[in-house]
Parts: structure tokens; C-alpha cells; sequence
């Protein structure tokens, strides 16, 4: 295969393209800021900064806090042991353990373990949720994510008893930025809850699933248990992105609000199981980036050109999707990606858009719909301008540092609790801008501390990808801190993180950044369960 693409006319073209571009003015301004660079005063800075070691690890309070919680469980588990019905189950346990130790499924148990099925789970987290509320009882499909959070919570508590987890707290200073956050949310639940049960709801969906990163980093405890992770969701999000083109070739029906009349060339727009172009294209905005990460980890060809085509399928599905914030999205996941790694990709993106408008005119017709009249007339009818002006003069009509009230504007919880009457002024939409839902029901404190708690994140991340800049798993830090960065553009134009899945994913990947470059463990662990 590598010969046939050597010697293909197409591989002399780029070549070509690439002496050309090596000859250039372009490529002498890189050039000369490459060589510059190392002793520059900003790599001088961003090596303090990179530098900088978690305070949570070296005797903090809230570390030593974690560090008393864990000898406590640890004090527990010593009476565990000793007990007879750990005893008698232990017993119980090794005909069963030794049946099925020979064949496939024992290979595969033990290649797993409990961890690395429920390292999948969380990987498998959109799946999942679409087949349990499509064929499980509503109550199971309702509850199933919650039981999986406990599940997992309660498999760490029990590795730490049992003295199995790795030495450390894991405790980080994003912990505390969390804690901070869901503080405020709690504080402005009390302040604004004309209807308590409302308000708890909406701060449920706020903060809930936020927690997957208190989880997921000390799921991980090796890089085997990080590439379980890493290569599930790839997986996941390419199976996506084939069933998001197979929908595209056979023009899957969508309803007709999902273009506007002037936008009829689109034959349809993909949405595969998440049900929305515009959550899916967030989807594989968040792992596209993902794919093309491992193609500059693996040291095989053909690992290689296996990754370039997930990338390459992923992005096709993107543009399928005709999700105007997705693609947007996926420009600044690119810029990121490259600035870390590789700036020729801003070529090959400015080069592959222009392809893409060329091939399918629908997408330069979205596209310069934009810069129309018709575009600014139907946005004040019906669209997110009129949207985003009715949530904030129903923002500085109640209290503007404190909201409108958790669930009640603007999100899924207030679609689900119409509690107020609809008018000529007034009715119920999504906001169409995460930002702006929080800050209606929030207020500017509840923004300003979300944005800080965003910032903290991608602070911490930053430190993380500048640690493991040296090691092998550069690439895939920053593979996932760019898909972040897409999603966290996406969430202006959509409410990305109304979605469960999306918020558990983009904290796990968070975890998963803070892992390589804070508490990596290279081996795996022997008799790990």
C-alpha cells in the first residue's frame, strides 16, 4: 500500500506543493521564529509555567483532606478483609475465576477487568444512552447514567480500601475550581428558587455531570487503562461519522425546520443517534482531532494512514452535518491542533474548505447566507438574535447579578417545566448559547464564575500538554485539549452542554489531559482488577 502511494501521481503533487511551500516567504518566517524561539523570553515563561507543580500535591489542605478521607477508607478495608464473608466470597469467587480463566471471555476479563469495562462504559456513554431509552424501560433509561457514575465512584472507593489504586490523592487544583463553581450554583439555587423543585433540577443538570472528572482520573491509573479511553472513543465517534455519511448518500428525511427556505440545495443534514446535526457535529468536533492525534503518535504506517481516514471521515461528517457552529468549531480545534503540532495543517484546512465549497455547493450557500439580508430579517423574526435579546431583557427584568432562576429560561429543564404562560412577549425556546443560558439563569455571578472555572480548566491543561512535551504522548494531549477548544466555540451558537454525553465527555478528556501530564503510570499494574 505505502508503494502504491508513493508512486501515485497524486503523492508527486504534494511533494512538489511542499518544495514550493519549503522555498517560500512563509516558510522562512517559521523557520526564522523556530530557530529564535529557544531562547526567546516567552520559552523562557512557558517553561515556568509549565513548571508549575499542582499545589494540591504537596500539602495542601483540601489535599490533606483527600489524603485523611483515604486512609479512613483504607482503615475500612483492613476490617473488610479480615471479616468472613470477605473471606467466604473470596472462596465463592475462585471456581468461577479459574472456569473461566482459559477461554476467550477469561483473556478478556482479564485484559479489562472491572476498570477497564467501566473505563468503556464512560467511552461508550452516547451508545449506551441511545439504546437504553430507545429499548430499556423509561426508568432504566432515565437512571442508568447516574447508576454508572455511582457504580465507578464506589469501585474507587473500594480499589483505595483495598490499597490497589496507586499511591496519591489524585486530588488536583481543578478540584477546586469545580468545588467553587458548584458552590455559587448552590448559593444562587437559594437566592432564586421561586419553585424549589425546579431550581434543584436545573442545578442538577449544571453541575452533575461535571463530576465524571473526579471519576475518570482515578479510573486511570496506566497508560493501558488511558488507552482504553482514548481508543474507545475514537472508535465510537468513527462509527459515528460513517453512520452521519451514510445518511448523507441516502438523503435522510429531516424536518423541514432545520433549513430555511432559501437554503433548499441542502439535501439533508446527519444527525446518526444523537438526534440533532448540530450535538453531532459538536460529537466529532470533540474526537476528530482525537484521530488525527494518534497519526502522530503511532510509529506504523499504517496505523497512520488508518488514523488520517477516521480524521478524514470524521471531518466529512462535520461538513454533513451543515452545523454552522460545528464547523466553526472545528477551525479553531484545527488552529490549535497545529500551533501545537503541525502548521502546515492550516494549509491543508484553508486547501480541503475550498475543495469542500467547490464539491458540494450547498456549503458555500450556507455559508455566504450568512452575509445576506435574508439572513439578519429571518434571525430578528425567529432566529438567535430574537432569542438571545428576549433572554436578556428577561435577564435585567429580574436581578441581573443573580438570575432569572436555575431551570427556568432557556435550557432543557425549563422545556420540560413550562410553568409560566405563554404571551405575545414570552414563551419557552432554547437559547441557542450555553453562555447566555447561564447567565439568564445565573446571572453575572453564576457567568463569571463558570468562565473562571473554564479558564482554570484550560490553565491547567496548558500546564499538562507543556509537561508531556518530551514524551510520546504529546500529540494525544493536545489532540483532545484542541477538541475541547472546538466545543467550547460550538457551546456560543449551541446549548452544547445541555447534552449529558457531551459534559461527561469533555471533563473526562480533561482528566484524561491531567493524567499524562501529572499522574502518568507507564506500566500496568500487576493483579489489577
Amino acid at each position: 500500500m505505502k508503494q502504491i502511494l508513493t508512486g501515485s501521481v497524486l503523492w508527486r503533487f504534494l511533494l512538489r506543493l511542499r518544495e514550493w511551500y519549503h522555498a517560500g516567504a512563509i516558510a522562512a518566517f517559521f523557520r526564522s521564529f523556530a530557530e529564535s524561539y529557544p531562547f526567546s523570553r516567552t520559552r523562557k515563561w512557558w517553561d515556568r509555567f509549565t513548571g508549575t507543580p499542582m499545589f494540591a500535591g504537596s500539602g495542601s489542605v483540601y489535599s490533606r483532606a483527600v489524603a485523611r478521607f483515604g486512609r479512613f477508607l483504607q482503615r475500612i478495608g483492613t476490617y473488610i478483609e479480615a471479616s468472613g464473608v470477605y473471606r467466604l466470597g473470596r472462596a465463592a469467587a475462585a471456581p468461577v475465576g479459574r472456569f473461566l480463566g482459559g477461554g476467550a471471555v477469561g483473556r478478556v476479563c482479564r485484559f479489562f477487568g472491572v476498570r477497564g469495562f467501566l473505563i468503556m462504559a464512560v467511552a461508550l456513554y452516547l451508545p449506551l444512552d441511545y439504546f437504553l431509552r430507545a429499548y430499556a424501560p423509561a426508568i432504566v433509561g432515565s437512571l442508568w447514567d447516574e447508576g454508572l457514575m455511582m457504580l465507578a465512584f464506589c469501585y474507587v472507593c473500594w480499589r483505595k480500601a483495598m490499597r490497589r489504586a496507586p499511591m496519591g490523592t489524585r486530588a488536583t487544583p481543578l478540584d477546586g475550581y469545580i468545588f467553587l463553581f458548584v458552590a455559587v450554583g448552590f448559593f444562587l439555587m437559594c437566592a432564586v428558587s421561586p419553585y424549589m423543585g425546579i431550581a434543584i433540577d436545573g442545578l442538577r443538570a449544571v453541575v452533575q455531570y461535571i463530576f465524571w472528572f473526579f471519576v475518570v482520573i482515578r479510573l486511570i491509573e496506566d497508560d493501558r487503562d488511558f488507552g482504553i479511553l482514548y481508543g474507545t472513543l475514537v472508535a465510537a465517534a468513527v462509527l459515528v461519522g460513517l453512520h452521519g455519511i451514510y445518511q448523507f448518500i441516502v438523503a435522510t428525511p429531516i424536518p423541514a425546520s432545520w433549513v430555511s427556505q432559501t437554503e433548499e440545495s441542502v439535501r439533508t443534514r446527519v444527525f446518526s443517534i444523537t438526534g440533532s446535526p448540530n450535538i453531532m457535529g459538536s460529537f466529532l468536533v470533540l474526537f476528530a482531532p482525537m484521530a488525527a492525534g494518534i497519526a502522530y503518535y503511532a510509529k506504523k504506517f499504517w496505523v497512520k494512514a488508518a488514523a488520517v481516514c477516521c480524521t478524514g471521515v470524521m471531518c466529512l461528517s462535520i461538513i454533513f452535518t451543515f452545523s454552522k457552529g460545528a464547523w466553526g468549531g472545528l477551525v479553531v480545534a484545527v488552529l490549535v491542533f497545529a500551533i501545537f503540532l503541525d502548521r502546515r495543517l492550516i494549509a491543508v484546512m484553508a486547501v480541503g474548505g475550498a475543495g469542500a465549497m467547490i464539491a458540494i455547493p450547498s456549503i458555500a450557500n450556507r455559508i455566504t447566507y450568512l452575509f445576506t439580508s435574508d439572513y439578519v430579517e429571518a434571525s430578528q423574526r425567529a432566529g438567535r438574535m430574537v432569542r438571545w435579546d428576549t433572554g436578556l431583557q428577561l435577564l435585567h427584568e429580574s436581578n441581573p447579578w443573580l438570575g432569572f432562576g436555575l431551570g427556568r429560561f432557556g435550557g432543557a429543564v425549563a422545556m420540560q417545566n413550562q410553568i409560566m404562560e405563554k404571551t405575545d412577549t414570552f414563551e419557552y425556546f432554547y437559547m441557542d448559547n450555553y453562555y447566555l443560558k447561564t447567565l439568564v439563569e445565573m446571572g453575572y455571578i453564576g457567568l463569571i464564575f463558570f468562565i473562571i472555572l473554564l479558564v482554570g480548566m484550560a490553565l491547567w491543561c496548558l500546564r499538562s500538554i507543556g509537561r508531556t512535551r518530551h514524551s510520546d504522548m504529546h500529540p494525544l494531549a493536545v489532540a483532545m485539549f484542541a477538541g475541547m477548544c472546538g466545543v467550547l466555540v460550538h457551546c456560543y451558537f449551541e446549548n452544547i452542554f445541555e447534552v449529558p454525553y457531551m459534559m461527561a465527555y469533555f471533563w473526562s478528556l480533561a482528566a484524561g489531559i491531567l493524567y499524562l501530564g501529572y499522574f502518568r503510570q507507564k506500566r500496568r499494574r500487576k493483579g489489577s482488577a
